[in-house]
């Protein structure tokens, strides 16, 4: 259940160029073991948050790093943290040093990969922790012993409490992305965490953002922090490497843009952001219908299927993935050269989150976003807050000439991706792994009980390996011939003829209804009433007759006085 070393070491590919006068992770002092780990993926020069934060972590001192998503924090905590740690072959007990919260599954996976291939050349063990999987892999690794645990915060309270999860040795913990866990409502489990952790220890948080709730936060776990910002500019926004297009659209008129948009130039890995989780999928197969290799990344979807598409994204056997804001932090994927927000973001933070994907760590992209009639109030807002001129996005169609040159489209492009240009295996040619632990073939049966045949071919066997006898209705008093004594063969005849005319069913009784009688009607005697009862031989039996007769006086619903017979005069 541990990031194979060699599997992160692949996974981590070197990113974009940097400044050729930024200094190495060894000129900041990290450790020579991570220095040669990081060469050997092409990772030399650090970025601007790395070559502020790295000396000061690698010094023990509690840290506040604030800087636009895509510029390498990872590696800012990640170096600090292997330099602490005390390896298995350096003679680690297997206990849980280091923790690193994050916010999503996703970035929890990233962040563990990127982790584990600057610890590869010391072996240094990192798992990740996070829902929508089985607890046992999660609970062998922990017993066998982990240097970093990387995980979100309800599988880690939950492994916690149940005692499987040991806090007690942390000596450095990481809050990632902690304006994201404060949207979706994790600021008071990662409280929860910090009470469980010694007091002793280095605490660092990373966010893009820093509202108020984040700044209370700092202020009450953390010990004299330095504050460290590393924007793109004065204000925190997308990168400027990043071209950014508005267009004002019709939503019937979209998924035609998007299928342009796709046919550009140099087009290399795309992400689309939907609003909602419908929308997602929707647009994942009217994709796939026109011929393009794209997949649908959201929250309904189990862990072993996001995985699955997210796998398939990174080996490029699709280029479009399509997800909700669940994926818009924490998807470090190389290569990821346009981003299309199908639906307008709701705020600036969200815009800036998504199109971070692409103008990642040096390297340009496109980000084109649809703003629709109903959302012009709200791009405004997002317009204004972020500085970039374009309150009034111009009016496009699929058809317009600006869109052609703005993207770089060549002429004469279609609504679908010609033949010959379908070269991608597609999400089929990606394995599905059952990492969730359900067992298979569970399904519900007609059969009764446990021990019933699923195919309902054979009857199950008891234990003595004689196959049971299948089961019948009988009705009530009939003998099953099978179950009486096997005597004289004669004697068998004649009791399974006796048990054919006792199993006969008897006639139904043929009832009649009797009239009711209404007390204090004018009628005094009601007539006979006959009922018929069925013999023994059918026939039906005709029961005396019985007169009946109405009372008057104070037993009826009207009377006041006492009881009389019919024709009886009252007492003066």
């Amino acid at each position: 259940m541990t990031i194979d070393n060699t599997e992160a070491a692949e996974a981590v590919a070197p990113r974009a160029p940097v400044r050729p006068d930024a200094p190495t992770f060894a000129d900041l002092g990290a450790r020579p073991e991570t220095v040669a780990a990081l060469e050997a993926v092409g990772i030399i020069h650090a970025f601007a948050i790395q070559e502020y934060a790295v000396p000061i972590a690698l010094r023990g001192t509690d840290l506040i790093g604030q800087a636009p998503t895509g510029t390498g924090k990872t590696l800012g905590f990640g170096v600090p943290l292997l330099d602490r740690v005390t390896a298995p072959t350096e003679g680690a007990d297997g206990l849980p040093q280091a923790l690193v919260v994050v916010p999503t599954r996703e970035l929890g996976l990233q962040v563990a990969r990127d982790i584990a291939a600057a610890g590869k050349t010391r072996g240094v063990r990192v798992l990740p922790l996070y829902g929508g999987v089985a607890y046992e892999p999660q609970v062998d690794a922990l017993q066998k012993g982990v240097e970093i645990v990387v995980g979100t915060p309800g599988r880690l309270l939950d492994l916690a409490k149940s005692k499987h999860l040991r806090l007690h040795a942390v000596r450095a913990l990481v809050l990632d992305e902690a304006d994201r866990m404060l949207d979706l409502g994790f600021l008071d489990d990662v409280e929860r965490i910090l009470t469980l952790l010694p007091e002793d220890r280095q605490t660092m948080l990373f966010s893009a953002t820093m509202p108020d709730p984040i700044v209370t936060l700092a202020r009450r776990f953390l010990r004299h922090p330095m504050t460290i910002h590393a924007h793109h500019d004065a204000s925190t926004g997308p990168s400027p490497l990043t071209k950014q297009f508005i267009y004002r659209t019709h939503p019937m008129n979209k998924i035609e843009i998007v299928a342009r948009v796709l046919q550009a130039e140099d087009r290399g890995l795309t992400m689309i952001f939907t609003r909602t989780k419908r929308a997602a999928d929707r647009v994942a197969e009217d994709l796939d219908f026109r011929g393009f290799a794209a997949a649908a990344v959201h929250g309904d979807l189990g862990q072993g299927a996001r995985e699955r598409a997210l796998r398939a994204f990174r080996a490029g056997k699709i280029d479009v993935l399509v997800a909700t804001d669940v994926a818009a932090r924490g998807l470090d994927v190389s290569g990821v050269t346009h981003v299309i927000n199908y639906d307008c973001p709701e705020d600036p933070d969200t815009y800036t989150h998504r199109i971070g994907r692409t103008g990642r760590a040096g390297a340009t992209g496109v980000a084109v976003t649809f703003v629709d009639w109903e959302d012009m109030p709200r791009w405004r807002i997002i317009d204004k807050t972020l500085g970039m001129d374009l309150a009034e996005p111009p009016e496009t169609y699929h058809t317009s000439a600006h869109l052609l040159t703005d993207i770089g489209i060549p002429e004469g492009v279609t609504g679908s991706l010609p033949t010959a240009d379908r070269k991608r295996a597609g999400l089929a040619a990606e394995q599905l792994e059952d990492i969730e632990g359900k067992p298979r073939g569970r399904g519900r049966t007609r059969g009764r009980g446990r021990g019933s045949d699923p195919s309902g071919s054979a009857p199950a066997a008891d234990p003595t390996g004689e196959p049971r006898r299948p089961r019948r209705r009988r009705r009530r008093g009939e003998v099953d011939p099978a179950e009486l004594p096997v005597t004289d063969t004669a004697e068998a005849t004649g009791a399974s003829a006796d048990a054919g005319e006792q199993s006969e069913p008897r006639p139904a009784r043929t009832r009649t209804r009797r009239r009711q009688v209404v007390e204090g009607s004018d009628t005094t005697d009601t007539g006979p009433v006959a009922t018929a009862e069925a013999t023994e031989d059918g026939e039906p039996r005709t029961a005396r007759a019985r007169t009946r007769r109405r009372r008057r006086g104070g037993r009826g619903k009207g009377g006041e006085g006492p009881a009389t017979e019919a024709g009886d005069s009252p007492e003066a």
